[in-house]
């Protein structure tokens, strides 16, 4: 009976940390709501293409830092996906960054798997989720159409809920 607690229990820390990142980047400003969103260039999954979040200017940005291998981003991924979906056409930009070490390979692979379809983005130095000072994933930042973040979602979320409308 012990031995099923301790591997219970074992279970459970490692679910618990499971997602969140180990690495602290030191000298590096945390994002804030509020405040302007840091400058960061990113790599499209789709065709290798760099973007720079600044050139989204003009639109609302949900920029999402997720990893294959964490429950609560793939919970949420069907949801943004109907997000996506619903504001095509509107002055909006999913920027969904992984920061998955394994890279291109495996983020195709999940996408695959999953059949979920969004704009993925690679952040292949780290540079952009040290910018935003992520310390797990998932993490959003909503960033309004003049550069400013306007709301921080720490965890996973329902996006195609009622209330995602209003920090939209």
């Amino acid at each position: 009976m012990r031995r099923i607690f301790f591997v219970l229990a074992a279970c459970m820390l490692f679910a618990i940390s499971a997602c969140t990142k180990s690495d602290t980047a030191k000298n590096v400003s945390v994002a804030k709501e509020k405040s302007p969103a840091p400058e960061i260039s990113v790599v499209s999954l789709a065709d290798g293409s760099a973007t720079k979040l600044s050139a989204l200017k003009g639109k609302v940005v949900l920029l999402n830092f997720w990893a294959t291998w964490c429950p609560p981003c793939r919970e949420e991924m069907p949801s943004m996906v109907k997000l996506n979906n619903a504001m095509n056409g509107k002055p909006f930009q999913m920027v969904a960054v992984s920061i998955d070490e394994g890279g291109k390979q495996d983020v195709e692979s999940y996408l695959k798997e999953s059949g979920h379809k969004l704009p993925v983005y690679l952040d292949p130095d780290g540079n952009a989720s040290k910018q935003y000072g992520i310390t797990g994933v998932p993490e959003t930042f909503i960033i309004d159409k003049q550069g400013v973040i306007v709301k921080k979602v720490i965890g996973g979320l329902a996006w195609d809920s009622p209330e995602v409308a209003s920090f939209l």
